[in-house]
């Protein structure tokens, strides 16, 4: 057996190194025996581009004009003022989403596709000042419509690309990253959550797309958070996700507006000890209530400040964004029980929502 061995290995060998040499002298033996490789040489060779995920998604970003009438105190006479912004087309009958401030006090809004069609017609269905949405319908079928993924949870480090038509130049594409998520000490109200990116963001974007590298959707850019410091900002933009964007379409188009429901309190994750937690890493207990409106819902139902909310509708509570949500999402009249841990011993409270008042 030995001496069998000895006779066949070098001649193996041999031969392997053979073929070995003519894969490598021949490209398109190399390309079909080994295709691994020749993707890894044509990725290695050529260069990285994002162009298929924008031509997926560009054709459903629109051009947005506004006109209204704005009184000057001083002179007491009307002006006609025009504001520029950008939308994105929703749904192929025509829904599409933009800022609120874009069409804030309009008389007549106008989009304009890529391909040319103008309509001078839009109409408002409804707005939401808290996230700075405004949903828009044009009588149109069969429009290009940007691609959506449920699922796809942006995350820090994505590569994102800004759609829009800053100061009317025409459409342009700015990349990016995620910087943050779940911003919200920008915002007027704790209802909102903002995407953090790099992105250029101009006067004219507001109201785009900002969409990852194969474009899909993940959120609405939008200028006004950044305008509102009027300082000199570098690689600092904003943009409402996806997914509450399409919370607060769904609701426009149901009800005209954004009903949210309202209970009076804001709170802070604690551990079993009540001591606040700073990190992503330690388990949470309940949220300590801080901040409790005397004339609230909460409050006539009996919670105290420093109560811990432990559970809410049956489920353990997480985060404070968390429970404000599940709260914005329930209907005014409905009843919510809640757990609550106070002075050692657990209890039960049951809260009627009220509606949140929405300033315009």
């Amino acid at each position: 057996m030995l001496k069998f061995l000895k006779f066949l290995v070098p001649p193996l060998f041999f031969g392997l190194a053979i073929a070995f040499i003519i894969i490598l002298a021949v490209p398109e033996m190399r390309s079909s025996i080994l295709p691994n490789l020749s993707i890894a040489a044509k990725i290695k060779a050529g260069h990285m581009s994002f162009a298929d995920g924008v031509k997926k998604a560009a054709p459903a970003v629109v051009t947005i004009f506004s006109e209204g009438d704005v009184t000057e105190p001083r002179y007491k006479r009307q002006n006609k003022v025009q504001e520029l912004g950008s939308g994105v087309i929703m749904t192929s009958d025509g829904y599409i989403l933009t800022n609120y401030h874009v069409v804030n006090n309009a008389d007549q809004i106008v989009v304009i596709l890529t391909d040319g069609r103008t309509f001078t017609d839009a109409q408002l269905i409804g707005f939401d000042p808290i996230t700075d949405l405004a949903l828009l319908k044009i009588d149109a079928k069969h429009l290009p419509v940007i691609p959506k993924d449920d699922d796809f949870i942006p995350e820090v480090g994505d590569v994102v690309l800004a759609i829009g038509n800053p100061l009317n130049i025409g459409q342009t594409i700015t990349q990016g990253i995620v910087s943050a998520t779940g911003k919200q000490t920008l915002t007027d109200s704790p209802y909102n959550s903002l995407l953090q990116m790099d992105a250029a963001v101009n006067m004219g974007n507001s109201g785009g797309a900002l969409v990852n590298s194969n474009g899909i959707l993940v959120g609405i850019t939008s200028a006004q958070f950044r305008a509102r410091y009027n300082i000199d900002i570098q690689g600092i933009s904003f943009a409402v996700p996806y997914a509450l964007a399409k919370e607060v379409m769904a609701k426009l188009i149901k009800d005209g507006r954004v009903i949210r429901g309202y209970l009076g309190f804001t709170g802070k994750p604690v551990d079993q000890y009540g001591i606040e937690i700073t990190d992503r890493y330690t388990p949470v207990f309940g949220i300590l209530i801080n901040n409790l409106d005397p004339l609230g819902p909460a409050w006539q139902a009996g919670m105290k400040d420093n109560d811990i909310i432990v559970k809410m509708a049956g489920k353990s509570v997480t985060t404070p964004q968390d429970a404000l949500h599940l709260i914005g999402n329930t209907r005014p009249g409905t009843k919510l029980t809640f757990e609550i841990y106070r002075d050692g011993e657990y209890k039960e409270v049951e809260v009627e929502v009220a509606e949140l008042e929405t300033r315009i």
